[in-house]
């Protein structure tokens, strides 16, 4: 009987010491260079420019701001919510005298950072080969990438992944992108 107990009490501590020795093998996480607390570090997915020009019968237009003149609307079905944390976008900006410009660009909520990878021209999609990521103006009369941010692509810092959701927050009705919630819980004051 006392050879078991010391057999066994030999066995949970030979235990213990291959549990504790492969928690050893582990690492310690700042010693490996992978702390699970360090900030991620932003890597762009590839960017492939639309296939089509913006199609009229999914175009939403969206509310900017009593200051501008020009008029906005987004191609839903042109929407892309990117695993790489960045909605990508067809937009069409018209001036007073009705000339168009189409635009596909790309809004990182985390940052609040747009970019503009290309215009569609003559019939075709040209890449911006200056394209870089600027800060969102929210101070500007044509402030379009803020309303479209603040209104339906993000929600608050975080990007919106649900593209009911989004559809939903471009509706006219609700579309809330003149306007940023100045608090956390969402009141607009």
């Amino acid at each position: 009987m006392m050879k078991l107990s010391i057999c066994s009490i030999r066995l949970s501590s030979l235990g213990l010491a291959v549990i504790f020795g492969l928690a050893g093998c582990a690492g310690d996480p700042l010693e490996s260079g992978v702390d699970p607390f360090a900030p991620m570090v932003f890597k762009e997915g590839l960017t492939a420019m639309p296939l089509n020009p913006p199609n009229k019968a999914t175009t939403q237009p969206f509310y900017v701001s009593q200051h501008t003149i020009f008029k906005f609307a987004v191609d839903t079905n042109s929407i892309l919510i990117g695993n790489d944390g960045i909605t990508r976008y067809i937009v069409i900006l018209t001036s007073p005298n009705g000339n168009s410009q189409v635009q596909y660009e790309g809004i990182r909520c985390d940052s609040f950072q747009w970019r503009l990878y290309g215009t569609f021209e003559n019939g075709a999609w040209k890449e911006n080969p200056l394209s870089s990521w600027r800060s969102i103006q929210d101070h500007t009369p044509n402030r379009y990438q803020a309303a479209l941010a603040q209104g339906a692509l993000c929600n608050f810092a975080s990007q919106e992944k649900n593209i009911k959701n989004i559809l939903q927050s471009l509706n006219p009705n609700g579309f809330t992108g003149q306007t940023k919630p100045t608090n956390s819980f969402g009141v607009i004051n």
